[in-house]
């Protein structure tokens, strides 16, 4: 009980019960000078660096522990300025805090510092500065915690580094690239706090550089195959092997300023390099380059020989108002188009790519909800007979009134839709409200030629529903007759076409629906094949067309080749349709060798419903 503080603190010791009387005695017996020297002594032998300083910050004693800790003796080290001696006023901070010990109005204050020995070997050093009770005067210790730092240290290294190649792991990566990002957006040195540098691996470096950072993100091309392959044993050595070929690329680039680059591995086979106060994207794509020369030299592991080589994205910009997600975002992009570009390259960042692509992925996301929302229409394009100048039938094209993009032609999300399967759903709708459409014409002109309609059909409307049943539903619920429907399948989709789409164009044929094959002459044209599909229509490609400019430019090559391809077709019981008319050359050279209909804007461009109400019946539509 004699330790605590409860109870009144007037009450003697004595009164305390079980304290022994001899205690008590022999405290109240003992002079104050003698108890001085006992304190003297104590301080003198204690194994804690310790110093008495007086308010204007002189040191007045010091214990053969600080002499020794600091390498001198302790008379050099009276009336020296204790903050001088612990580097107490290298930040503001820590020296506001010991100016406020020093005046009485903080009761303690603590810090770590790194000091040099005058031997010139370093240590790490716990500062802590207390009041000495009653005296105006306070009491500096200091602990050497060099040994304690030093297994931190290790410790963090192994946190922080891969096990495998020994590169600064995905943790470490992204704690330089912060430290770097806030570097440069501060455009000052950072100075320590109060509590000393958080990490004493991430050291920041002196400003005076370029501003910008850069940043090679790369994985292996097929690394998969080699663990599956070899195990994962030659995997690691692998992974080995690339970190120091990566390590060497980083500290030969010519361009690197003190600190070099940070090689990191950033998990499995994706590794990366980055680039403080990077020059600009020459320097990038250089190291880039070096990287894949490096890579593509055989590696020999353990007797065995293997070649490998790696997709490279690369990013460079302003560091200010750069967030590391958005950096690694971009590379991660880059990445991503390299190896979609062939692999075993490497790639820039390109903002007007990522803006397609951002806005593809927009597109993408709200297309399901645009169907629902109405947000499509229908335009059609007139089939114009090159015989008679009349309106035969009218393709109908679909539109997306986009809230944000506005209106969207079917290039900029069709294929969207066929990747992400709505394709089905948005082809439904098309087919419905064409057909709705045709036979509405035919009601409002009972006395002329019905039009037929035609519309695009994607290959998975086949594989992912059943085209027959949408169709024959479509039709028996709109009462257009089959005949007046022509589904347009590109050449590609068609030619080599078996199981289930053959099947389907068969009974799509059967029930009397026409089918025809679009931009022919682009695609396999396997003209053998030709004869075996259930097609009615041949619409020719119109790159054909654009060579048949006037008489004077003609070329003679173009008209061979559309003149065998319609006499082929008829031979076949087909029609040909020529798209992209644009002159009334052009109408004229294609009718001359029995080309059938024709389809550009010659005629029309793709219009409103309402605009082919005012084309039924005209003759000819054009001279």
């Amino acid at each position: 009980m004699s330790g605590t503080s409860e109870g009144p603190a007037h009450v003697p010791l004595s009164a305390v019960p079980g304290t022994p009387p001899m205690i008590t005695e022999r405290h109240r017996g003992v002079p104050r000078e003698t108890e001085l020297r006992d304190y003297r002594a104590a301080f003198r032998a204690a194994q804690l660096a310790m110093a008495v300083v007086d308010q204007e910050g002189l040191v007045v004693t010091a214990n053969d522990a600080m002499a020794s800790l600091l390498g001198t003796d302790t008379g050099s080290l009276l009336d020296q300025a204790a903050a001088d001696l612990v580097d107490l006023a290298s930040d503001g901070r820590t020296w506001h805090a010991y100016h406020e010990v020093l005046r009485g109005r903080r009761s303690r204050f603590r810090c770590t510092r790194r000091l040099k020995h005058p031997d010139g070997r370093s240590l790490w050093a716990e500062v802590t500065v207390a009041p000495a009770a009653d005296s105006g005067r306070v009491l500096l210790s200091i602990a050497d915690i060099s040994d304690r730092r030093e297994l931190q240290a290790r410790l963090r290294h192994l946190q922080m580094h891969d096990p495998v190649t020994r590169l600064p792991n995905r943790t470490l990566f992204f704690e330089r690239l912060a430290v770097a990002l806030e570097t440069a957006a501060q455009n000052d040195e950072p100075g320590e706090d109060a509590g000393g540098p958080s990490h004493p691996s991430l050291q920041s470096y002196g400003h005076g550089g370029t501003g910008r950072i850069g940043l090679c993100y790369l994985d292996l091309d097929g690394f998969k195959a080699v663990n599956d392959t070899m195990g994962h044993r030659v995997g690691d050595r692998l992974l080995a092997a690339v970190a120091a070929r990566l390590t060497e690329c980083a500290d030969n680039d010519g361009y690197t300023r003190s600190g070099g680059h940070l090689v990191a591995r950033l998990g499995g086979d994706e590794f990366a390099i980055l680039v403080e106060d990077s020059t600009g994207t020459e320097q990038l794509a250089d190291l880039a380059q070096s990287v894949l020369c490096a890579l593509q030299q055989p590696f020999d592991l353990a007797g065995q020989r293997l070649s490998v080589s790696a997709s490279i994205g690369v990013v460079e910009r302003v560091a200010v108002g750069t967030t590391a997600t958005g950096l690694m975002q971009a590379a991660d992009t880059t990445l991503y188009w390299a190896k979609a570009d062939g692999k075993a390259r490497w790639t820039l960042f390109d903002p007007e790519r990522n803006a397609h692509r951002m806005t593809r992925q927009a597109l993408s996301s709200t297309l399901r909800p645009a169907v629902e929302r109405g947000e499509f229409a229908l335009e059609y394009q007139p089939l114009v007979g090159l015989a008679d100048g009349v309106v035969h039938g009218v393709e109908a094209l679909v539109r997306w009134n986009h809230p944000q993009f506005g209106t969207l032609a079917p290039n900029r999300f069709v294929g969207i839709a066929e990747e992400d399967g709505s394709i089905v759903e948005l082809g439904r709708w098309v087919l419905r409200t064409a057909c709705l459409q045709a036979r509405q014409w035919q009601k409002d002109h009972p006395r002329e030629r019905p039009l037929f309609v035609s519309v695009n059909v994607a290959v998975r409307q086949v594989w992912d529903s059943d085209l027959v049943a949408d169709v024959a539903g479509i039709l028996a619920e709109t009462g257009l007759a089959p005949h007046l429907l022509q589904l347009e399948l590109t050449e590609s989709a068609v030619m080599g076409s078996a199981g289930r789409p053959l099947q389907a164009l068969q009974a799509l044929s059967d029930m009397g629906v026409r089918i025809a094959i679009d931009d022919f002459g682009t695609g396999y044209s396997n003209l053998a094949y030709l004869s075996r599909l259930p097609v009615s229509v041949l619409k020719l490609d119109g790159s054909f067309v654009r060579g048949f400019q006037d008489e004077a430019h003609a070329n003679p090559a173009d008209e061979l080749i559309v003149e065998a391809l319609v006499q082929l077709a008829h031979r076949l019981g087909l029609t040909v349709t020529a798209e992209c008319v644009e002159t009334s050359g052009q109408a004229t050279r294609l009718r001359r060798i029995g080309c059938d209909t024709g389809q550009g804007w010659l005629y029309s461009r793709a219009v409103p419903a309402d605009r082919i109400d005012r084309l039924i019946g005209v003759a000819p539509l054009t001279v």
